[in-house]
């Protein structure tokens, strides 16, 4: 049997693996003027000494009995201990990530003060086979950027969300 259908034969076997979803929101503010995002660092270990590409807008995963926008709602308020800013939704639509993972994230204005964030907690083993189980935030700091330094603080793979934002306000009266 040939290496191609070989493979082929091996693929149909195999379950399909079910696709990772999450959803977030981006808050954004205009101080006279100038555009200004949202962003949170990441809690834990493994990204405490990362800057740049080490910020995520809030978000989070979703199964399939909840709605994006409800989960970016929920996700929110978790990782930041906040409600989620009420006014216009403008839908940023979806991205894949590296990992697969689909992420969908609407942008809100509103004005958040960064002193009145208590976020979240997750647990995991640290050190790495250690066995001992930590609590860490799941953000660990909170700041507004503006568009240009928020693109080198996001991950890469949520940058266009930020370029879908610049680029809506940008066609706005």
């Amino acid at each position: 049997m040939p290496d191609k259908t070989r493979r082929a034969a091996r693929r149909s076997r195999l379950a399909p693996v079910p696709v990772k979803r999450s959803a977030g929101l981006l808050v954004f503010r205009r101080p006279e003027g100038a555009l200004e995002v949202l962003l949170g660092h990441m809690g834990g270990p493994l990204w405490a000494a990362k800057d740049l590409g080490g910020w995520s807008i809030p978000k989070g995963e979703y199964g399939p009995e909840e709605t994006a926008l409800d989960a970016a709602r929920r996700e929110y308020e978790e990782e930041l201990g906040l409600a989620p800013p009420e006014g216009v939704l403008l839908e940023l639509g979806a991205a894949q990530q590296r990992s697969g993972k689909i992420v969908t994230v609407w942008a809100v204005e509103g004005d958040v003060d960064p002193a009145q964030v208590r976020p979240g907690t997750f647990t995991m083993e640290w050190p790495r086979g250690s066995g001992v189980q930590q609590a860490f935030p799941e953000i660990d700091r909170v700041e507004w950027f503006d568009p240009a330094r928020a693109a080198e603080k996001l991950l890469a793979g949520q940058r266009p969300f930020l370029d879908r934002l610049v680029a809506g306000l940008a066609r706005q009266p």
